[in-house]
């Protein structure tokens, strides 16, 4: 198999896995979790004493795995991955927070998509570490304000997807360096 080839084919794996983050995430928010609060999203514990509506955990992977999308199929790719990801968030996410869903997914995905950009060429993971930890930031204050109008959980929501990215992050090192031995060079 040629470099192209596996640049494309792990480009439309990743794609694949970022479009499934999205109805992932707004599942998860109205029906898993440790307590799920009357008219409100389920929770899960993020840190000692501290509580994040539990669509965290996807939200903190899509912000990497849009990173790998962009890496192996583009800029191009990306933005539309990310108009598309709006949309379907728009059209998954239950009703009472599709504003907010939409609407965080959007501005956090191009903000990420703004910082790992002029980053990536020179050092991948800390290009996927700051625009993730970014992406999340606006993302977390960005929803709580619209869907609940409220910043309660925003230490949580940060947390929880920093996990994310956390554990993903020895997987993008892994990655860069394969993609070194192999002579896989970013679209």
């Amino acid at each position: 198999m040629t470099t192209d080839r596996q640049r494309r084919i792990e480009g439309m794996i990743a794609l694949v896995l970022f479009g499934l983050s999205i109805p992932a995430a707004n599942w998860l928010i109205g029906n898993a979790g440790t307590v799920c609060v009357p008219n409100g999203p389920c929770l899960v514990p993020v840190a000692p004493g501290i509580m994040a509506p539990s669509g965290v955990l996807m939200v903190g992977l899509a912000l990497v795995l849009r990173d790998i999308v962009q890496r192996r199929l583009g800029p191009k790719a990306a933005l539309v991955a990310i108009a598309a990801g709006a949309l379907l968030s728009g059209l998954l996410a239950p009703p009472a927070i599709v504003i907010a869903s939409m609407a965080a997914f959007l501005l956090s995905e191009l903000t990420d998509f703004a910082v790992y950009t002029p980053l990536q060429r020179r050092n991948f993971v800390a290009a996927v570490a700051a625009s993730s930890v970014i992406g999340l930031v606006v993302d977390s204050v960005v929803f709580l304000q619209l869907a609940f109008g409220s910043l309660d959980f925003l230490g949580g929501q940060i947390i929880g997807k920093a996990w994310m990215v956390l554990l993903a992050l020895p997987l993008m090192h892994w990655l860069r360096r394969r993609d070194e031995r192999l002579g896989l060079a970013p679209a």
